[in-house]
């Protein structure tokens, strides 16, 4: 079946339709991975948001029930060169059609991903709908002009109650701002005594769970539209150690008097390269944000700048000069990606234990 995709600038490409019929509107991002779209589909990230892949062969190895980064993909829609009819690998159990027909998500293939890249480039992330060839070209686009994209992502896509992940090790709590069941599986790998708990859990709350440390994972759309979350992150300050990953990284910098803009077209893919100011030593990263910390807001802050992307030299980690906290921009549970930066696990664990050994977690004052 033909299906169109339409964005807000009137440009207008007819492909493939595949998987679910229903018409979807999404901000149209693109991501340069040559591998792990399942992961890609199903991290949370990318709620409310239509994902072009550039790699032009998608599907080729199906879909299995092992890389998944949610349980429910949050995804708008996919948009691929050529989606695969028939995969092959001894893993698979479906095919990328078949699995979105299940999960309601539409896509869209035997479009020009180059093309819409190279437009996205330019002009930066464009409102895009996904829709049958009856649909009025001209009708869709002043609907996607006049449509407001929701701003409550992390809402949608956060855990609503708290749950353990047990272990014997360090007690951490994993705040959950649309957590890629990736960085779960890395702390399990170290036998963390995991809790997860919900985006707008207090301060109280969490230190009233005892924690060893605390992690602030990856998570979609504007810092700025989780307030509760600044305010929680200022009462853990000083109080216990922390790691934020990615939206995580962004919301540390905010409770902490930094700023944040949106990027043109942000970064999404697998071969990030980033430099650690620290060591000179270069890890290729996997990335997917579309705000950065503003470099100058960080003057006048208690914040350090640990890591640079030498792309285009955006902010990719930060550290707080007086008590133990570190974040990152990049994924460095990759999932999918290089692991190069997998060892930051390991610093943040030695950071708790170091903390222990000192006696700490007294709840003194912090300038932030």
């Amino acid at each position: 079946m033909k299906k169109q995709l339409i964005l807000e600038d009137g440009t207008v490409f007819v492909g493939e339709g595949f998987g679910s019929n229903s018409p979807s509107i999404g901000e149209v991002v693109f991501n340069t991975g040559m591998t792990g779209y399942q992961e890609i589909l199903s991290d949370p990230s990318y709620c409310g948001q239509i994902v072009t892949l550039t790699y032009p062969l998608i599907g080729n190895y199906g879909i299995n029930r092992d890389d998944f980064e949610s349980i429910t993909p949050a995804i708008s829609g996919f948009i691929v060169k050529e989606a695969a009819d028939f995969p092959s690998n001894w893993r698979s159990e479906t095919s990328l059609d078949e699995y979105f027909k299940i999960k309601n998500i539409p896509g869209i293939a035997g479009i020009d991903t180059r093309k819409l890249t190279r437009i996205i480039r330019q002009y930066g992330t464009l409102k895009g709908a996904i829709c049958n060839m009856e649909e009025n070209v001209d009708s869709v686009i002043e609907k996607l002009r006049a449509t407001h994209l929701r701003n409550d992502q992390v809402k949608q896509v956060s855990t609503k109650t708290p749950y353990p992940s047990p272990g014997r090790g360090n007690r951490v709590v994993l705040v959950d701002f649309g957590m890629k069941h990736g960085i779960l599986r890395e702390l399990n790998k170290r036998d963390c005594d995991v809790i997860v708990v919900p985006y707008n859990t207090t301060a109280e709350e969490i230190l009233n769970l005892s924690p060893d440390g605390v992690m602030l994972s990856n998570g979609p759309g504007d810092p700025k539209d989780v307030p509760e979350a600044i305010t929680m992150i200022q009462g853990l300050l000083g109080k216990v150690p922390l790691f934020g990953i990615c939206l995580g990284h962004q919301l540390f910098a905010l409770a902490c008097g930094a700023n944040t803009e949106k990027m043109k077209f942000g970064h999404r893919g697998s071969n990030h390269p980033v430099k650690d100011l620290t060591t000179g030593k270069v890890a290729l990263t996997s990335q997917n944000h579309g705000y950065a910390v503003e470099p100058d807001s960080i003057v006048g802050t208690k914040l350090e700048v640990t890591h640079i992307a030498l792309n285009d030299g955006t902010i990719e980690g930060l550290k707080h000069k007086d008590v133990p906290a570190f974040t990152v921009q990049y994924h460095p549970e990759a999932s999918p990606g290089p692991e190069d930066a997998n060892h930051l696990f390991e610093r943040f664990l030695q950071m708790i234990e170091s903390k222990k050994q000192e006696g700490a977690y007294t709840c003194q004052s912090v300038q932030i």
